[in-house]
């Protein structure tokens, strides 16, 4: 069996947006750190991961978001995480993901992290 796994990128103003979909694992972790480092390297720092269509998530996929947070928020930029799927979720809560970072439900509510419900930067 294949495990299908697709990222997409798509911004919204200064705002990085990475769709992921599918297992994110070992054999799919490279594409992911790929186009996360292409907004690293383009000095897009302030990224939304929309994880609505994450089936499910390794350690390696882990790994890709630690090895990117400190490295983004020391440029002043951070990684927002959305759309958790309750199982998916249970993994980042067992790692410690949501002291770590901002874990909400929604793309919208990933933006307002960022710009505030007013559409102001915060």
């Amino acid at each position: 069996m294949t495990n299908s796994f697709t990222v997409d990128c798509g911004r919204q103003g200064d705002i990085s947006i990475l769709s992921v979909n599918g297992f994110l694992d070992a054999h799919t972790a490279p594409r992911f750190e790929k186009a996360m480092q292409e907004e690293v390297d383009a000095g897009r720092f302030r990224m939304i991961v929309d994880c609505a269509k994450l089936t499910y998530i390794s350690s390696a996929g882990l790994g890709v978001f630690m090895s990117f947070v400190e490295d983004v928020r020391e440029k002043g930029g951070d990684i927002k995480i959305c759309g958790l799927t309750e199982d998916v979720y249970q993994v980042f809560d067992i790692l410690g993901f949501p002291a770590l970072f901002d874990i909400v439900p929604d793309r919208q509510a990933a933006i307002d992290k960022f710009c505030g419900p007013d559409g102001k930067e915060s």
